[in-house]
């Protein structure tokens, strides 16, 4: 059996798999809207939360984060589940599968047998949905994939029950009513992005938001006497990886962001809001910037950037940037 369900690509998986959760119970929603109702724009530095051994950098909130944000605030009732016993794991999945219920899945992507290898590493905050069983084979839109893929009982097992940072444990999660549905409306628009603002400007920890980024170069600044030059190094590459490849929304979310404040914009009212989309867009360019010469200077190219002094400058430039736009944004939206 297979469920009618629109499979389409997403940007980032989490904002795809919610969409196009969304969008098989007839709620149509952009994915920069996803975002914005989500407060899925956030930065953080954590030296004590590790990957591979690294401290952890990421452009979003925890994974699920964007999930649970929408719903609720569209009234949108879910049920999440995870499991200790793998079996009961996939038996749960069917039973909800054959209620005809697309079923959203975290899982690690290193054992995906449809991402080609250069592709695989080890993240285990992948989000896929599960839309069809045939035989022992599912049926899987995963929305950064063109096409619906499938997987073996097997493989699915096996990436549900990845092991490393953030294991999966077989967790799941669907809509399980849209009775209370309540569609978007200038308050819901207006308190996500209050609370995206809020994120971004006032968590009192500095390695949070437009902190946490000048927090990372500082901290950048010293990593060759706390960590000499190969741990400086592997640590530049991790920043560029969590930025650039590992799911967590890196410059692609400034962008989206963006978007996202021009429909915003235009949903409210506000034409200021256009300004402030573009000028997040230039910001995003700059993410961009400090990846590629961050890029650079790790693999010891010839280029404007010859230290690690360097490479911060460009995230204290960053820092300022988004806290200006984030402090004007906040402004607009408490203003009537």
């Amino acid at each position: 059996m297979q469920l009618n369900f629109e499979h389409k690509t997403a940007g980032h998986c989490e904002n795809g798999v919610v969409r196009n959760l969304l969008k098989y119970y007839e709620v149509d929603l952009s994915e920069p809207m996803i975002l914005g109702l989500g407060s899925g724009l956030f930065f953080s530095h954590m030296p004590f939360y590790k990957m591979h051994g690294m401290p952890i950098t990421s452009f979003r909130p925890l994974p699920g984060a964007i999930f649970s944000s929408v719903t609720r605030r569209l009234r949108v009732k879910i049920k999440r589940y995870k499991f200790s016993n793998p079996d009961k794991a996939m038996a749960k999945l069917d039973e909800i599968l054959f209620r005809e219920i697309p079923v959203g899945l975290l899982v690690g992507v290193y054992n995906l047998p449809y991402f080609p290898k250069e592709y695989r590493f080890h993240f285990n905050a992948h989000n896929i949905c599960v839309i069809g069983k045939e035989g022992d084979e599912y049926i899987v839109s995963d929305p950064v994939v063109i096409q619906k893929c499938r997987l073996s009982s097997a493989d699915l097992k096996t990436v549900r029950y990845a092991q490393g940072t953030y294991p999966p444990r077989g967790r799941m999660y669907h809509i399980s009513s849209i009775k209370r549905l309540r569609p978007v409306d200038e308050q819901m628009v207006r308190k996500a992005i209050l609370k995206t603002c809020n994120r971004m400007l006032h968590i009192p920890l500095p390695m949070f938001g437009v902190k946490g980024i000048a927090y990372l170069a500082t901290r950048m600044r010293n990593w060759v006497a706390m960590y000499g030059e190969r741990g400086a190094a592997l640590n530049l590459a991790q920043v560029i990886r969590m930025l650039e490849e590992i799911g967590t929304g890196g410059a692609g979310f400034r962008f989206m962001y963006a978007a996202f404040l021009q429909e915003a914009g235009e949903f409210l009212g506000k034409p200021a809001l256009r300004d402030l989309s573009l000028e997040l867009t230039a910001i995003g360019d700059l993410w961009r910037d400090f990846s590629y010469h961050a890029a650079r200077f790790f693999k010891k190219r010839e280029g404007e950037v010859a230290s690690y002094d360097q490479v911060a400058d460009k995230l204290m430039k960053i820092s300022q940037r988004e806290k200006e736009v984030f402090t004007r944004l906040e402004k607009i939206m408490k203003s009537e």
